[in-house]
């Protein structure tokens, strides 16, 4: 590759122009060869990245990154900054599946649409703008704020669930963007699933569980619940009712199939069984939440849950409960970044 070309993708977040190409010498006729062998690849016309590049961002998933970066790049709209859904990708957040992968960008502007992109006209304060891998974004609570005024409820809620559970952003930094928002188009709706986000949902099979029993009438749960004998750390409970000693475990597959801190399937559920035994010996009765059981057995686990919590304590715990690392995964994002 030649230097100047290397120059323009490392200050162009990995894409460069014909412009420049044909400045570094490469023969206008060769460009098209060139995309055919695959050793550079056509962005969006004009607008190039090598194949090496390309390659490397299809093995992580990140090719929306490129395609961010040649947008701006051909666009070349003045303060045009990645939001929304594109910010929302290249921040890792919880993206809903059915979205396309168009690029989203906003600017000071007028709003603007075209083949794979769109471009929204709001202001953006420099607070809200962060430079991410060379591109400038829309910091994450913004962007939360943003999708929520287009996404659903609960897909907004998973989202904010999953950033504060990883520090990346709090409560009343989200209460702040919404106010900032008021009047805007979808402004309520931010608002709304701001207002029922919680720390200490650690994935999204435990948003939603959560969503859901508070749709069914039961009430609210604290989460991430450490329950200690003499000191001693019994077990971490996904949701909590202290008042009758019911909790609830939110089951996936992943656990089992994949556990990680290299133990086998068969200890997982061996200490799976074992941690049942002690929580049931402390009188703490519950229930598990598997993600089918939202769509086919979730009254059965309604009724389940109404009565256990119905019936009570019968008298005082010998254990103490206390929120677990403050609600953040351990460990999380925002300390590892």
């Amino acid at each position: 590759m030649h230097p100047l070309l290397d120059d323009a993708m490392r200050r162009h977040a990995g894409v460069f122009t014909t412009s420049e190409a044909l400045a570094a010498g490469v023969d206008r006729n060769a460009i098209a060869p060139l995309v055919r062998a695959g050793t550079w690849r056509r962005l969006r016309y004009g607008i190039y990245t090598t194949g090496e590049v390309w390659r490397r961002h299809e093995v992580e998933g990140r090719t929306h990154r490129l395609d961010c970066a040649a947008a701006l790049r051909r666009l070349g709209a003045p303060g045009a900054t990645v939001s929304h859904t594109s910010a929302a990708r290249l921040h890792g957040l919880v993206v809903p599946r059915s979205l396309d992968h168009g690029v989203r960008l906003t600017g000071p502007e007028q709003w603007r649409t075209g083949r794979g992109y769109r471009i929204s006209a709001a202001s953006l304060p420099p607070a809200d703008v962060v430079v991410h891998e060379g591109l400038p974004i829309t910091a994450v609570t913004r962007t939360l704020a943003d999708v929520g005024r287009e996404w659903s409820f609960t897909d907004t809620v998973v989202a904010v669930d999953d950033s504060l559970a990883d520090g990346r952003t709090t409560l009343p930094q989200l209460q702040a963007a919404a106010l900032a928002q008021t009047h805007w188009v979808g402004c309520g709706d931010s608002a709304r699933a701001f207002g029922a986000a919680r720390t200490g949902a650690h994935s999204p099979h435990e948003t939603r569980t959560r969503l859901a029993l508070l749709a069914a009438g039961l009430p609210e749960p604290l989460l991430q619940q450490a329950v200690l004998l003499d000191g001693r750390l019994v077990a971490v409970l996904d949701m909590y009712w202290p008042e009758a000693g019911v909790f609830v475990e939110c089951d996936g597959m992943v656990k089992y199939a994949d556990p990680w801190r290299g133990r086998t399937p068969a200890k997982v559920l061996w200490a799976e069984k074992r941690r049942q035994d002690h929580l049931l010996d402390l009188d703490l009765h519950g229930v598990r939440v598997a993600p089918d059981d939202l769509r086919t057995d979730w009254q059965a686990k309604v009724e389940r849950l109404g009565t256990l919590l119905a019936r009570g304590r019968g008298h005082s715990p010998r254990y103490r409960t206390t929120a677990w690392n403050g609600g953040l995964r351990t460990p999380h994002r925002a300390a590892t970044a």
